[in-house]
């Protein structure tokens, strides 16, 4: 029985005949990374291989370290083996890896989302006999709604609350979200005040995509500014002292997990607003049909529900554990899946 082309292992995802991880979590000699959530792109590998925009956001977070950039489509062989990178549609920079030996093609998913969101280069289907796939959202109850809905959502919560005298405190993840809810609120509301976390990612970003200007909180940054306005803050801040300052104020969370009822009430927020950087339910299955494979191995989210549902249209389909968390891979994450609402 031929050898698969890639292996679920200890150290994570292994290309045997190239001796190259894609994604591992334990440290190793080369690592193909798809994007830069912490649980994605881990520190301590001798050599990181990325698309190119992703190198500044891997050194942001990791510090110094050896790494080699590739465009979109472009190929490189280890060992006799082609590997290249193509769009995913999760973040700036984020991408699918394709692999390729022999005439058999695996394509290794990372994080996916098929909505366009004005920000990262959207997902590009590829075909593939092997296809592994995250399941975050893996339940038919998560269907997205359009984005400029949910905007519409967000903006108008935030004139709400500037009519009222307050603060719009919205949380979000310091890579990808924020940056995203950045580029569509309405700067005729108001300003945008930035948690330090937020604003130093946005200013590593600036360098990939443009983004509205935004106001860094300091010490001396007073509550009469900030009233009337919006501040985006990373999910780990409420409840902090930092956020005392902000007062009065309400305080809302963009996720997919503000889908679920109850989660609002777990996070103990005013408002939740269901915006995902993740596929939902269709969008795994449309994208899982367009590659054209027949073996899908399901990792991180509902990886049973969704492989139990595919092996019953036909498809041959398993689960494989991995370290991958949950929404956007960060140390302060949301509800975990199979966590109660």
């Amino acid at each position: 029985m031929k050898s698969p082309l890639l292996e679920f292992t200890e150290k994570g995802i292994y290309c045997p005949p190239a001796d190259v991880y894609l994604d591992p979590w334990k440290p190793v000699d080369r690592a193909l990374i798809t994007h830069g959530h912490a649980d994605h792109s881990r520190p301590g590998h001798g050599h990181y291989i990325t698309h190119h925009s992703n190198i500044p956001i891997l050194r942001h977070r990791l510090g110094g370290l050896s790494a080699r950039g590739l465009e979109w489509g472009e190929s490189l062989r280890v060992r006799g083996v082609r590997f290249s990178f193509h769009p995913a549609g999760h973040i700036v920079g984020s991408a699918q890896i394709r692999v390729e030996s022999r005439g058999e093609v695996w394509v290794f998913s990372g994080d996916y989302k098929t909505g366009v969101d004005g920000l990262s280069t959207p997902f590009e289907p590829l075909p593939c006999h092997t296809f592994i796939t995250e399941c975050t959202f893996g339940l038919p109850a998560f269907s997205w709604r359009p984005q400029d809905e949910v905007m519409g959502e967000i903006n108008s919560w935030w004139a709400r609350v500037k009519a009222e005298g307050k603060t719009a405190v919205l949380f979000a993840y310091s890579l990808g979200k924020a940056q995203r809810l950045l580029a569509h609120l309405d700067p005729s509301l108001g300003t945008v005040f930035t948690h330090g976390a937020i604003e130093n990612m946005n200013e590593v970003v600036r360098g990939l995509v443009p983004l509205p200007p935004t106001r860094r909180i300091t010490p001396e940054t007073g509550s009469g500014e900030l009233a009337g306005n919006l501040v985006l803050a990373p999910p780990g801040a409420h409840g902090s002292a930092w956020i005392r300052k902000m007062a009065p104020f309400e305080t809302g969370m963009a996720s997919g997990w503000m889908a679920f009822r109850g989660a609002r009430r777990r996070r103990a927020v005013d408002r939740g607003f269901a915006l995902s950087d993740h596929c939902d339910w269709q969008g795994l299955l449309d994208s899982i049909s367009a590659t054209g494979a027949e073996r899908i191995i399901c990792t991180h989210g509902y990886s049973d529900i969704l492989s139990r549902y595919l092996r019953e249209q036909g498809f041959d389909a398993r689960t494989e554990a991995t370290q991958y968390r949950d929404e956007d891979g960060e140390p302060e994450g949301e509800l975990k899946p199979g966590e109660p609402s």
